[in-house]
């Protein structure tokens, strides 16, 4: 259990732990004839599973055996889905193959090589350590052709990123540390830098990043930019930002709704309202600065949306003279959080109003972006 939003929630165990059990459950049914009631799994995280294996049976020379995915409460759309493992005896070594509902690797810059099977490094290495275990306790000392499928995995992967990337036909074998954590932000970190190393390898050079749908929708339909160019980031700008640049991305774009943007000017990198909200707090900052009254201050701060402060600052005819020291102090955060590293553009809108502040390059990443389409 782990303590999140004042809540507890249970944790869950992921693909790679589930492949990696099924596989140890299947390697014992080969070598013994019997699948275990329970098979006992240490995961990088340094927890221990004990997990039951369903639906063992021979296929030929192959032992198979089940491990069904249970997420907690994380909202996972892998939960209670079965993964299966095929193990059969080979002269030597350990080879990890994807089987049904398991996706291939269409595009470079991934975990794996193009052609492969989307089972990515940790749980690959789980998956070779239980049937490792499996030998050793039963004396066995050939080696292993294994096969990872999943139930269902076709239809889930379509509600996944896994064609954005370029993984088609199913569903990647995650997880690097084997557990899976309640509302995981590290998850959807993970899935951000992923995207961000297959674009790329596809050879763009422009980080080009939308913190949300609203700031996808608004680059495909007013600036006719292809999101398959595009990177949504959710809340987590800062660590998509570091991630760019450590990727080596010479020049990054961001495009958002202001109800995230704004934030940037606070210095406020995760932009989640239970992390840190404030966007009337620096419309009336900077109203402040521009000589507002003491009437539009308390407005501006009983505001329940970006567009009402807007609406606020168009009456007092403060709205250019605001935005225009909130872009500055965007653009001074965002240069501060890079650090030289790379060139970042911005551009701030809302659905009412449109574009409301930019940086001077961001139009012209635009057009570049476009000119590759």
């Amino acid at each position: 259990m782990v303590y999140k939003n004042q809540q507890q929630l249970r944790q869950g165990y992921t693909t790679g732990s589930c492949a990696a059990a099924a596989a140890q459950a299947a390697a014992m049914l080969l070598l013994t004839g019997q699948s275990p009631q329970r098979v006992t799994l240490h995961t990088p995280k340094g927890k221990t599973l004990c997990l039951t294996p369903e639906c063992a049976h021979f296929e030929g020379q192959a032992a198979v055996c089940a491990i069904r995915k249970d997420s907690g409460d994380d909202p996972d759309v892998t939960n209670g889905i079965r993964i299966f493992a095929s193990v059969c005896r080979q002269e030597q070594g350990i080879r990890i193959d994807g089987g049904k509902g398991i996706g291939k690797v269409t595009r470079p810059g991934l975990a794996n090589p193009v052609g492969s099977a989307a089972i990515n490094p940790a749980p690959r290495a789980q998956i070779t350590a239980a049937v490792e275990k499996a030998a050793q306790l039963c004396c066995y000392h050939g080696g292993f052709h294994i096969v990872i499928s999943a139930e269902h995995g076709e239809e889930i992967a379509r509600q996944t990123y896994n064609a954005h990337l370029g993984i088609v036909g199913g569903i990647s074998i995650l997880g690097t540390s084997g557990i899976v954590e309640p509302m995981s932000e590290a998850a959807i970190m993970e899935t951000t830098h992923l995207e961000l190393d297959s674009i790329f390898a596809s050879g763009q050079r422009i980080a080009f990043l939308c913190p949300g749908n609203y700031g996808a929708d608004f680059a495909r339909d007013v600036l006719g930019l292809d999101l398959e160019r595009a990177v949504k980031v959710s809340n987590f700008i800062g660590d998509a930002l570091d991630y760019a640049v450590y990727k080596g991305f010479p020049r990054i774009l961001l495009v958002g709704h202001a109800g995230k943007l704004v934030k940037l000017a606070a210095g406020v990198m995760n932009t989640h309202s239970s992390v840190a909200d404030g966007r009337q707090e620096i419309f009336t900052a900077y109203a402040a600065l521009c000589g507002a009254p003491a009437a539009v201050l308390e407005s501006l701060m009983d505001s329940a949306t970006v567009d009402a402060c807007i609406a606020l600052l168009d009456q007092a005819g403060l709205r250019d003279a605001v935005l225009s020291k909130i872009g500055k102090a965007i653009e001074t955060r965002l240069a501060a959080r890079l650090r030289g590293k790379s060139e970042v553009q911005y551009m701030m809108f809302t659905n009412q109003y449109g574009v409301l502040a930019y940086s001077a390059g961001a139009h012209r990443l635009c057009k570049e972006l476009q000119e590759k389409q």
